[in-house]
Order: C-alpha cells, then sequence, then structure tokens
C-alpha cells in the first residue's frame, strides 16, 4: 500500500453505515470531512472521543466540516454505540479492513504481552475537492478532539 500524501485524492470507499445505507466518501465532495478511526465501539477511550465529536458537531460544522466516525464493529454494535451515547454523526462499519488498510490506521498493538493487529486511533481531514489536507496519527482520545478544534479554527 502506498503511503497517504497530502494534497492527493483521499482513497474513496464505500461501508455501510448505522443509519440504514452504504455511505461513500464521494457523496460528501462540496464539503469538507473529519474521517476518524476508532478501535472499538463501547470501550472508554472510544466513548470519550465519540462524545466529544457528539457535543462539538456544529462547531466543526460551523467551520465547513462533516465528521465520519469508522472502526471494525458490526452495524449493529454501531447502533447500540450510536443509542447508548446519543451519537449525532454516521459511524462506518469497516468489517474487512479494507477501508483501514487503504488509510494504514491497522497496526501491531500489545496487551497483556499479546499481540495482535488493531486500529491506531487516527483522524484525516479532507477538503471540498476529495484532497487529504492533514493526517492525525496515534491521537489521544481524551484531547483530540479539542486540539482538533482548535487548530482548525488556528488557534
Amino acid at each position: 500500500m502506498a503511503e497517504l500524501q497530502i494534497g492527493a485524492p483521499a482513497p474513496d470507499f464505500t461501508l455501510p453505515s448505522d443509519g440504514g445505507r452504504d455511505i461513500s466518501l464521494s457523496e460528501y465532495r462540496g464539503r469538507k470531512v473529519i474521517l476518524y478511526f476508532y478501535p472499538k465501539d463501547s470501550t472508554s477511550g472510544c466513548t470519550v472521543e465519540a462524545r466529544a465529536f457528539r457535543d462539538h458537531l456544529e462547531d466543526f460544522r460551523a467551520l465547513g466540516y462533516e465528521v465520519l466516525g469508522v472502526s471494525r464493529d458490526s452495524v449493529r454494535r454501531h447502533c447500540n454505540f450510536r443509542d447508548k451515547n446519543e451519537l449525532n454523526f454516521p459511524l462506518l462499519a469497516d468489517t474487512e479492513e479494507t477501508v483501514c488498510h487503504l488509510y494504514g490506521v491497522m497496526k501491531e498493538k500489545s496487551m497483556y504481552g499479546r499481540k495482535y493487529m488493531g486500529i491506531e486511533r487516527s483522524t484525516f481531514l479532507i477538503d471540498e475537492d476529495g484532497n487529504l489536507t492533514a493526517a492525525y496519527r496515534n491521537v489521544k482520545a481524551s484531547t483530540h478532539v479539542d486540539e482538533l478544534l482548535a487548530a482548525l479554527r488556528g488557534a
């Protein structure tokens, strides 16, 4: 897989969403997109991050951005996660890891001495023309949304 390049077209994809329909990145042409990848629904860090995106969605929209969340969880798990946390943006189910590989977010991790492949918490900014404008990798769930919002506001 080629390394993603800032300024190059963001890899397009189509994935099922918690809203009951497939969503393609190309549907968002003409709008800016925050595409964020997170490891797993209903875990503590992912819940903190998702709630922060929920709470600041109108701030991001005021800056012209839509938010899309992606993990390897199923649509059903996404629906439960959405409902439990009153999430107000689409969650996309990449159960086959296709989009995760396109964006290079699958990384080797270690927990309790066991190594496994998992999603590295990452966010990509995509402009109105579908080009990648920024990539934030290995971000912290507790501070990332506030830091991203500050960066987009030029603070």
